[in-house]
């Protein structure tokens, strides 16, 4: 399957459609969300139902305008943001207020047996390589692996306990989930791809949750910005113009949260969600609780990372990797399906 994105350009018809039926995402609370705290110390936000519009139909030519930083041909690969189309997210749900730590993945560790995919197949994850240098290397790559020295608690760079963790599948957050329904009785998954849009947004039609400018993610989104472009000086040009004081991964809620009390879904970790990925499937997504494809061979991830150019992490951006990827970029949101 080829998986390049090919832009295209979303009929008339279909934007009308689109934006014919008002929507009903819920407006953020005056107080402070409903959260609730799990056994490995979680914390979790009530997400009430509602409907929005997912996807983008920016012009390439808009964005070529308003990020001059990035090479032409960018814009013609972001055919699978659209057609912009209605979803109605019809239950209210739990999404985890903060990306899954270091801390918290540790004690599943240590309660459940359970070994990630990186130790069990002998393979290792990537890591960030310490003896890099940017002065000396004009091209090649400052992330290694596969390799043994590397796993969810090693990513090369250090990290604490309130960090997001890394380099764990989509399979190790399904065993995540699925040891979490059992031992506490409440259904733990990944939330689909809809529903972290959704939550994303949180009311918003922005690019960011933040708005449309990228210098609205100082405050809240660790991004490829200053601190981080001084590892990687070739690429200073696609740098957030602000320094948030963290090269690599920051401490989970280090910024501040979106409409609806939700921290880092712009950035610092990439988030894995349900979905096989469909180049094609907004065009026939169902309105109600869209699952994704029934089949493929990769699944998607979203929300960028401490690594991300701003660009990457808009709201509607999609990326994927097939589930057995460990990398030092990708971690875990979960939801915890709606009950008392």
């Amino acid at each position: 399957m080829d998986f390049r994105r090919r832009f295209w350009i979303v009929s008339a018809a279909l934007a009308v459609a689109g934006c014919a039926v008002p929507l009903a995402a819920p407006p953020p609370s005056a107080g402070a969300p409903a959260v609730q705290t799990n056994s490995l110390g979680m914390r979790f936000v009530r997400i009430p139902a509602g409907e929005f519009l997912m996807g983008s139909d920016e012009p390439a030519a808009t964005l070529a305008r308003d990020f001059p930083q990035l090479p032409p041909e960018r814009f013609a690969l972001l055919g699978d943001e659209g057609p912009v189309h209605k979803v109605r997210i019809t239950h209210a749900l739990w999404m985890g207020q903060h990306e899954v730590t270091v801390g918290q993945f540790r004690r599943f560790l240590e309660r459940s047996g359970y070994v990630p995919e990186s130790i069990a197949d002998g393979t290792g994850g990537y890591g960030w390589r310490v003896d890099y240098d940017p002065a000396k290397t004009a091209r090649g790559d400052a992330f290694e692996g596969r390799d043994p020295r590397y796993a969810w608690n090693n990513p090369g760079f250090a990290q604490g306990d309130d960090h997001p963790v890394v380099n764990v599948t989509w399979n190790d957050a399904q065993a995540l989930a699925a040891w979490l329904s059992r031992t506490e009785g409440r259904r733990y998954r990944l939330p689909t791809e809809a529903e972290w849009e959704y939550a994303c947004r949180a009311g918003s039609r922005t690019r960011y949750s933040t708005g449309n400018d990228p210098a609205s993610l100082r405050g809240s989104a660790n991004v490829f910005d200053q601190s981080t472009a001084a590892y990687w000086p070739r690429w200073k040009a696609m740098a957030l113009p602000a320094d948030d004081g963290f090269a690599f991964t920051a401490p989970v809620g280090s910024g501040a949260p979106n409409a609806w009390g939700l921290y880092d879904m712009h950035g610092n970790a990439w988030e894995w969600v349900a979905d096989w990925y469909g180049e094609d499937y907004y065009a026939r997504s169902p309105v109600d609780d869209p699952q994704g494809p029934a089949d493929g061979s990769v699944r998607v991830r979203r929300g960028g990372s401490w690594h991300t150019w701003p660009f990457y992490a808009r709201a509607s951006y999609r990326n994927w990797n097939a589930p057995d990827t460990r990398y030092t970029l990708v971690g875990i949101r979960l939801v915890r399906e709606d009950g008392p």
